[in-house]
């Protein structure tokens, strides 16, 4: 029997800013043209977080059964571990991804944009099959796009459009930089796990390129956010705020760049994470107090 801490584990908290920092941003980016609502903006919060608790146990669930993780280095595994049963985690994400879905549907009807139905439904679907079902995208080499358009885009612009009614300049730009955050940490965590992927069968992008051209590719993803931020600091000047996420950024690339490997790599996803937390709350606060 798994314990109460090793499920806590198994929910990858380290993996959580990216569900809250977007939501964050879409948050402030409907404030900064007078249609934030905090009920509508909390619920919008908890289906993001229930998600990424549901793809998570999802993904320790598919992962541990095909034997992916038998050989992994990185964040506790319940069913590659043994410590749990693989019902008991599928169960779990199940869960999760059900309280997504109801939590979703609460906000759908507050917010009268039934049509948004079908972009839930796209987006349960895809936790799932993420690394679940007969083919499983992220074993084809497509993760890294999911997780740039649901961790941005569909983050970003469905927490403002939710609200607003409206896509905006700065919601876009907003959604961008959270896009290439979340993509940066999946580059990292693929590209600590390129061995055991190969050795599993699985192809991400990281197996695809390489491990020069990814710690190429997770450099860009990076800078990406400081670009965009100077960007919106010519409409919003306090949100050049963002760039004190900068410091933690260059500690994760300083990683990646030395060419560390396994385990070493592992403070990176932890700062490139932090980073993206820090980015997503300094940026809606300057969109808050402007």
């Amino acid at each position: 029997m798994a314990t109460v801490a090793q499920w806590v584990s198994g929910t990858r908290p380290r993996t959580l800013p990216n569900s809250i920092a977007p939501v964050l941003v879409g948050a402030g980016a409907a404030h900064h043209i007078d249609g934030f609502n905090l009920t509508w903006s909390l619920l919008a919060l908890a289906v993001a977080v229930a998600l990424q608790v549901g793809v998570n146990y999802a993904n320790d669930y598919s992962d541990g059964i095909r034997g992916t993780d038998a050989n992994r280095v990185g964040p506790f595994r319940l069913v590659g571990s043994g410590a749990a049963n693989p019902k008991s985690v599928r169960t779990a994400a199940f869960a999760a991804l059900g309280v997504a879905s109801v939590t979703g549907l609460v906000l759908i009807v507050l917010s009268g944009r039934y049509w948004m139905v079908a972009f839930g439904a796209v987006c349960v679907a895809a936790a799932w099959f993420y690394t679940g079902g007969r083919k499983p995208y992220g074993y084809s080499g497509f993760g890294e796009l999911a997780v740039f358009l649901f961790f941005g885009p569909a983050a970003v612009l469905g927490t403002l459009y939710v609200q607003t009614g409206e896509i905006t300049g700065i919601g876009i730009g907003g959604a961008i930089a959270m896009g290439a955050f979340s993509t940066g940490v999946m580059i990292a965590n693929s590209l600590r796990d390129i061995p055991t992927d190969i050795q599993a069968g699985k192809r991400t992008l990281a197996t695809t390129l390489g491990d020069k051209d990814s710690r190429r590719l997770y450099v860009a993803l990076i800078a990406i956010p400081f670009l965009i931020t100077p960007v919106l600091g010519l409409r919003v000047p306090l949100a050049l705020i963002g760039l004190l996420a900068l410091p933690l950024a260059i500690l994760g690339a300083r990683h990646v760049v030395m060419g560390r490997k396994g385990h070493d790599l592992i403070p990176v996803l932890r700062d490139t994470g932090l980073a993206m937390l820090v980015w997503g709350i300094a940026v809606p606060a300057a969109l808050f107090l402007a």
